[in-house]
């Protein structure tokens, strides 16, 4: 099966636009639909933006230990490895979503190289990629398929793991990405069982399809999920570098309406002016409101 949509032409959200004015469609809804309508052109280059996620096959092994749970399986064990059975991705506030799934033949023959190197090419083009467990699952998973299809690395990218800033900001009690759209009220995943995943890699048309309908599903979900928890990501990477821009914009969003707060952000030798955003981040100046001469009579605390 062919890639889909692999060409974005669709146009972009509200909220990835800003009209000559610098205001986003929410704000100067009838710029946006002079947009809409091809009369006005979308002033906010985004940096690209990534949102996708991958799915892949079991591993067929066999086992020797009566309870499977933290079961060591040696390599001799390793009946078939696993591969990739589809990919979907996003850019963010586009509203196409690009997909590629195995054909029946590909997937009796475990052959994920077509699928693969189709991604590959979109990884490429990304700046900033998105995923939920990004940094243990998607990522390392994605660059073995990668190099075992013969692949180079792709251009270096900054990573946004949704799962592990879930973890750290909040304490939610399920952090997976269905009980995150459900506290948010999003739609939730589609409903699969582990019989999807055996019929996909038996070569079932049917189930393939589904697959790539279910991991389409989820890069939408995810794309409302990272935007929730935008304002709360302290290491979010600096929208700023990404453009040019003659006034300051926020980190996480790239908004120009930042207002300024009575407050500061400390370090142990700074002091810092505090901005809020209208995403709802806090972002602050690079420059300390210190005084120099108070600066250089600064003592900081021993390092453990």
């Amino acid at each position: 099966m062919s890639i889909k949509n692999k060409k974005i032409v669709g146009k972009v959200s509200p909220e990835g636009f800003r009209c000559k004015h610098r205001h986003s469609g929410l704000s100067h809804p009838r710029c946006y639909r002079r947009y809409l309508s091809g009369k006005q052109e979308n002033t906010l280059k985004l940096p690209k933006i990534l949102i996708f996620d991958i799915e892949t096959s079991p591993l067929k092994a066999y086992i020797w230990a009566t309870s499977v749970w933290n079961t060591n399986v040696n390599e001799g064990q390793v009946l078939s490895e696993w591969f990739m059975l589809s990919w979907s991705c996003k850019w963010l506030f586009s509203a196409d979503v690009m997909s590629d799934k195995l054909t029946s033949r590909e997937a009796r023959n475990e052959d994920d190289s077509r699928i693969v190197k189709n991604l590959w090419n979109v990884l490429n083009e990304a700046d900033i990629v998105v995923a939920h467990n990004s940094d243990k699952f998607d990522v390392p998973n994605m660059n073995t398929r990668f190099i075992v299809n013969n692949l180079p690395p792709t251009k270096p990218y900054q990573t946004i793991d949704t799962l592990k800033i879930a973890r750290k900001q909040f304490g939610f009690t399920h952090n997976n990405l269905n009980a995150l759209a459900r506290v948010f009220g999003f739609k939730v995943k589609l409903d699969t069982n582990f019989e999807l995943w055996k019929r996909c890699i038996d070569g079932d048309e049917e189930a393939l399809q589904r697959m790539e309908t279910y991991n389409r599903h989820d890069v939408t979900l995810l794309e409302e999920v990272y935007l929730k928890i935008r304002p709360w990501i302290h290491s979010h990477p600096n929208l700023g570098l990404y453009v040019d821009s003659i006034e300051p914009v926020c980190s996480n969003c790239l908004s120009t309406n930042l207002d300024k707060t009575d407050k500061f952000y400390y370090t142990p030798t700074g002091r810092y002016e505090l901005y809020r955003c209208e995403c709802g981040a806090y972002v602050r100046v690079r420059s300390s409101s210190v005084p120099k001469n108070k600066r250089k009579d600064l003592v900081v605390s021993v390092a453990r």
